[in-house]
């Protein structure tokens, strides 16, 4: 397979490029960061919130190593709170998929896109379900510009389906945790934020008691997303929009325990109310990543956090 992939170099871009390279696999990358992590694949560096007027200014055939069999598109700014407070950057994200889907129309390429359990909006508002399937989506309870930002990126690739039979698949991402997951310099994040304060005895802040998430283990997300991807291109698999997740909930409290365990160090904690915009309650119907992909996530929380924070260790 040939992988253009959009975001190449946050946390699961990079999971995703060195699996495909480890199977041989032709990937190159695009994101407007460098990869602090690896030298592993080729990427270029730009911003993709830019308008184009043509797709080989930089983002084509000048550039690109090969045409690609499909384009898997991560690039977003992302982190529910700051686009609160940045609500451009929302707009930027809306711009990008935008670029991206052109890209893929003008070459006839097909488009794999990381969407948000964030389209969902807080569903326990509206909704006595205890988990949520992916007809559960209700734009009218949209919460935040990041989640707006998601439904309008899901919103034009279906558009571009009915109008230019662009085969796509959406997939609907929870808390993705994991190796490659420490820079929260750039973007903080509640896991490696977690364990980078309690492992350095700093206070940590957990905004909503209650709240409860569905935590997804990035080697279990890649999983999913690659069988995703040789289905689309083998033509096995199409237009589908599916959950990624792990499909059990647990509070912020059960995910300080479960860092306490592993750094034997006690955390401390104060507790505050959820911010603006943030979902509260989201626990995943994985059943048609099961039937559709084979999906079987193998990581449950308290094991994850361990895993992660061996890998954190070894830095």
């Amino acid at each position: 397979m040939k992988i253009l992939l959009t975001g190449s170099n946050g946390e699961i871009g990079t999971n995703l490029a060195l699996k495909l390279k480890e199977e041989d696999h032709e990937v190159f990358g695009i994101d407007k960061r460098k990869n602090t992590w690896t030298d592993e694949f080729s990427y270029l560096l730009l911003d993709l919130s830019q308008k184009f007027s043509t797709f080989d200014n930089g983002f084509g055939d000048a550039v690109m190593p090969f045409k690609p069999d499909a384009v898997v598109h991560f690039a977003a700014n992302a982190k529910v709170h700051e686009l609160v407070k940045h609500p451009f950057r929302a707009m930027d994200n809306i711009q990008i998929t935008f670029n991206v889907l052109e890209y893929c129309r003008v070459n006839n390429v097909p488009m794999v896109f990381s969407s948000s359990r964030e389209v969902y909006g807080d569903i326990h508002r509206f909704n006595d379900s205890k988990i949520t399937g992916e007809h559960r989506a209700d734009f009218k309870f949209t919460e935040s510009p990041y989640s707006a930002s998601k439904i309008s990126g899901e919103a034009l690739i279906y558009s571009y389906a009915k109008c230019y039979n662009l085969p796509y698949l959406v997939f609907r991402f929870s808390n993705v945790y994991g190796r490659y997951d420490t820079d929260i310099e750039r973007m903080e994040r509640v896991i490696p934020l977690f364990i980078k304060k309690i492992d350095s005895e700093e206070p940590i802040i957990v905004y909503g008691k209650d709240k409860l998430l569905d935590f997804t283990y990035v080697l279990d997300c890649i999983e999913g997303i690659h069988s995703g991807i040789e289905k689309l291109i083998k033509g096995n698999l199409k237009n589908e929009t599916i959950n990624l997740a792990y499909g059990e909930g647990h509070t912020l409290l059960e995910l300080v325990k479960y860092i306490e365990e592993n750094l034997n160090k006690k955390a401390k904690l104060t507790i505050a109310d959820s911010q603006i915009g943030e979902v509260t309650y989201y626990v995943a119907d994985i059943a048609k990543a099961r039937n559709l992909l084979g999906y079987d996530p193998k990581t449950p929380l308290r094991e994850g956090i361990k895993k992660h924070i061996e890998w954190y260790k070894s830095l």
